[in-house]
């Protein structure tokens, strides 16, 4: 991966350099602000048609596509250069080719290094990896330097051309080797998720919005500075080979100081300064620099400029930003920074070139007035920068009081302007158990080594739990090794710690972690060597060659008859089941399925997750009936979870293609509910109508929750309405069947039990609960379906109000959802609601209610053709105790067409029973 990224980005630096020098020298610096706007409208439409491509069809030949398609126009551009073939549109054609690929190209690297890595691995190595870029960069950069004045430049672009070929073996080795081997649930967990738009969610924050303007801002500034250095080097420097040198020795340049000042400067600036400062450190060096331009305005000035926002924001502003996201939560981040980093920043590039055309052109303003243009602009960076400063420090107070539990100690922090990162090392030092989880999560998600100290002592907190979170982030710090202080954890008796601890050794093990395998897996310590075997199943789950060498399977079988002789032992079969869970050897499934139904709770739960983590197919048909039993729905819903979004149409399916209807499976639209909103919402449509009532409104409310979660989510709203017209139907023949047994039940009261059996009594008593309990099912599936359509807010209000017992609550929920409701829908809905506010079992209400009244016989033959298993089981007991041979055509007529087990089995009895009566 390092090899490939190098590879790419070294193109990017020979190919940059040589397209902007002959863009300049051929059509003039006047030409670039067009070049700009044409830049950002094609990488906004681009980006939609890309993102519709990346949903039909496979990653890797998306990638293969783009890199044979730019090897092509690669090959294209230096036969265009060695025959002089040059004209506006292919020089135009070619600058925005190479802006676009500058972007494209390293999206899909990092979206196939997330589909290549779990988590885990990710924040371990994707540091080492992005190193690659960095030397790719200065590689490329001087190599276009050295060799443009010698070879040429059509030259430099055939082997631009070669390096890129070079990706091709790479990305098919890659694909084979580490995504081929995963199967589809996992491919699909690593590959990031649609959700609701990322514009939506940067107007909810501020804190988001004020970072959005800082990037839009940089952006901005950056493009008027490349103007203006662009326009004093072609301006200085007219042949072309000589200005590809140019480009290219400054562009290699800018990213060594970079990478000098990240390495040595960085954290020192941004730990002992803060946020605050670190941030004003670029605008203020462009500031500074660009006041410098208007008494000297000459070239070196401006490469000064130049370099000052090249070297800072690769360096300590880009760690300045991360740390200011922070506080922010992760996925809310992950969400948005695509949108930020390509949207925004085409936008801003757009507007540049738009202030260039119109302003600058428009106005014939010589450079000086760039350069004004660019002050003015660094004061209102300069202005976002303090707001986003206190909107950060609001945010982490915000978090910090969430879980704070003292309210002194709230209002303590509260009133602090110390640095956040002096606040969180104070909470390392002397913050509650919760506080420092928190912190130790955040820290975890940017790797700052500037902790390394506080963490470490952390290793020494009375808490199991601190020490393990404290050694899972000295984990991914990749810090200096305290392999000494650390292995005397490994005598705890947390297995989370002991595993987190052996984690830590295995990182900082030299070059080779097999000594640490060969101590630890047949320790005397039980716990020890079952950890290190966790942690060898876990290290080895893409890695065949230390499976094999260590004998992964031979070892787990013989941990598993270890426990099988002696099965008291709840730790060993615990973390034998998270052994097999995460292996990824399917021989063991079988005895992970198994402890579904072990006798202890908790050894349950803990099979229910490793088969979660398995993301293992054969585990799906034992998963979702335990969705049924309360005690495990939890951990099942998580495990299921787990399985990502292509889990979505074997749970549609199971639904849709059932041939019984099974107890547990109103609970799969909730889970389906936990997925990306657009693709959950689609599949639940897909399941709205089912017969079922129960799984028809499980559906109803699970899209209500996605709605509540994306309000702005697309539904079908003419599928919507028609369901809430149905609905009005099945209601109002609800309410026709339950008068009826009303009337009989009131008839009946006066007759003696020779002519009305107890029985008799208590079966209809039953079917009179289920169909009062149907009245209040329908009325919230109607509710539901109008949250769909209206604001969700507003009908809750007026359903709240209508369930009151307080008679001017019901009164205002009718008059607010009379002036809601529209035509039709109130026409229909308005006679149920008004319904809903009486007592509908009443016999003087009964009475005036104006509807027809069906005879039991009518009312039998409705509920037995209705799809709710449980009222047609009490017709059919209603029925038997009834003994009238009058329902026999009846019973006849359901049992041929029904095919349910359990139905028909009362249904032949009831026969039975009627037969002997006729």
């Amino acid at each position: 991966m390092l090899t490939y990224i190098f590879l790419i980005i070294a193109t990017l630096l020979i190919v940059k350099p040589t397209v902007n020098a002959l863009f300049l020298s051929e059509l003039g610096i006047e030409s670039l602000p067009f070049a700009f706007l044409l830049v950002a409208v094609t990488a906004i439409f681009s980006s939609y048609f890309y993102s519709r491509s990346v949903q039909k069809f496979a990653l890797n030949k998306i990638i293969e596509s783009t890199l044979i398609a730019s090897i092509i126009l690669l090959i294209g551009l230096g036969i265009l250069l060695k025959f002089q073939i040059l004209n506006v549109w292919i020089l135009y054609f070619f600058y925005v080719w190479v802006a676009i690929y500058a972007v494209l190209s390293a999206s899909q690297f990092w979206v196939l290094a997330n589909l290549v890595y779990n988590v885990r691995e990710a924040k371990r190595l994707f540091g080492f990896i992005g190193s690659g870029a960095i030397m790719g960069g200065i590689f490329g950069g001087y190599l276009a330097s050295l060799l443009a004045p010698i070879i040429g430049v059509e030259y430099l672009v055939f082997i631009a051309a070669f390096l890129l070929a070079l990706c091709i073996p790479l990305l098919r080795k890659i694909w084979q080797n580490r995504v081929e081997k995963l199967n589809i649930f996992k491919q699909k967990k690593r590959t990031l998720e649609k959700s609701e738009h990322p514009f939506h969610l940067l107007k909810k924050s501020k804190h988001l919005t004020y970072l959005a303007g800082i990037v839009a801002i940089s952006v901005l500034v950056a493009k008027l500075v490349e103007y203006l250095y662009s326009d004093f080097a072609s301006s200085t420097i007219s042949d072309a080979d000589d200005l590809t040198s140019f480009f290219a020795f400054w562009f290699s340049t800018f990213n060594l100081i970079s990478l000098v000042i990240q390495l040595f400067l960085t954290h020192r600036i941004v730990g002992v300064w803060g946020v605050g400062f670190s941030l004003l450190l670029l605008p203020l060096g462009v500031l500074i620099s660009s006041i410098l331009f208007l008494f000297i305005p000459e070239l070196a000035i401006v490469i000064i400029i130049k370099a000052v926002d090249g070297t800072l924001k690769q360096s300590i502003n880009k760690s300045a930003i991360e740390l200011l996201a922070l506080p922010l939560p992760f996925e809310l981040k992950n969400k948005t920074k695509s949108f930020i980093d390509v949207v925004v920043d085409s936008l801003a590039t757009g507007i540049a070139g738009c202030v260039l055309i119109f302003v600058v052109k428009g106005l014939e303003l010589n450079t000086s007035y760039i350069t004004g243009i660019v002050i003015v602009l660094l004061g209102i960076w300069i202005y976002f920068v303090y707001k986003v400063r206190a909107q950060y420090f609001k945010t982490f107070r915000t978090n910090l009081e969430l879980i704070t539990d003292d309210g002194d100690t709230r209002k303590k922090r509260t009133n602090s302007k110390s640095s956040v990162v002096k606040g969180m090392k104070t909470v390392f030092e002397s913050g509650s158990e919760s506080q420092i989880l928190f912190m130790l999560k955040k820290l975890q998600e940017i790797n700052d080594i500037r902790f390394e100290k506080e963490v470490q002592q952390l290793l020494h907190h009375p808490s199991n739990l601190v020490k393990t979170a404290a050694i899972q982030n000295m984990y991914f710090l990749n810090s200096t090794s305290v392999v000494t202080e650390v292995s005397m954890l490994l005598n705890s008796d947390y297995d989370d710690l002991v595993i987190a601890t052996l984690d830590y050794l295995l990182l900082h093990s030299s070059k080779n972690n097999t000594h640490i395998f060969d101590i630890y897996l047949d320790h005397t310590n039980a716990n020890i060597s079952e950890a290190a075997l966790y942690c060898l199943a876990k290290e080895s789950r893409n890695n065949f060659t230390l499976k094999k060498a260590y004998h992964l399977e031979n070892r787990i079988q013989q941990k598993i008859t270890d426990y099988q002789n002696f099965p008291e032992d709840r730790s060993a079969l615990i973390l034998i089941l998270r052994t097999i869970g995460t292996s990824d050897i399917k021989t063991f499934y079988p005895f992970l399925l198994e402890q579904f139904s072990h006798s202890d709770a908790f050894v349950v739960n803990e099979a229910i997750a490793a088969s979660g983590v398995s993301m293992h197919s054969a585990a799906l048909p034992k998963l979702l009936p335990i969705l049924d039993n309360k005690k495990y729905r939890a951990a099942t819903m998580m495990a299921l979870i787990n399985f990502g979004p292509s889990l979505l149409p074997y749970l549609q399916s199971t639904i849709k293609d059932r041939k019984e209807t099974h107890a547990y499976f109103k609970h799969i639209p909730a889970v389906m509910a936990k997925f990306n909103p657009k693709e959950a919402s689609k599949a639940l449509f897909n399941l709205i109508e089912d017969k079922d009532l129960n799984i028809r409104l499980a559906v109803i409310r699970a899209l209500n929750q996605l709605k509540e979660k994306s309000p702005k989510l697309k539904m079908n709203q003419h599928k919507v309405v028609s369901m809430i017209f149905d609905e009005c139907k099945l209601y109002h023949k609800t309410l026709a069947a339950m008068h009826s047994q009303i009337i009989i039940s009131y008839r009946n009261r006066k007759k003696t039990k020779e002519l009305i059996s107890s029985e008799e009594r208590e079966a209809r008593s039953k079917l009179l609960d289920l169909l009062e309990r149907r009245l209040d099912n329908g009325l919230e599936r109607i509710f539901k379906l109008l949250g769909l359509k209206y604001t969700q807010k507003d009908v809750e209000v007026a359903y709240t109000g209508l369930m009151s017992e307080k008679q001017e609550a019901q009164a205002n929920a009718i008059e607010f959802l009379d002036s809601m409701l529209t035509g039709d829908l109130k026409r229909s809905l308005l006679p149920i609601i008004e319904n809903t506010v009486l007592d509908v079992t009443s016999e003087d209400v009964i009475q005036k209610i104006q509807h027809k009244i069906p005879t039991e016989f009518e009312c039998f033959q409705l509920l037995l053709n209705a799809n709710d298993a449980k009222i047609k089981m009490s017709v059919l007991d209603l029925i038997t105790q009834q003994k009238d041979p009058r329902y026999l055509p009846l019973v006849e007529d359901f049992i041929l067409h029904n095919s349910e087990s359990k139905l028909i089995t009362m249904a032949q009895n009831a026969k039975k029973v009627l037969k002997a009566k006729a």
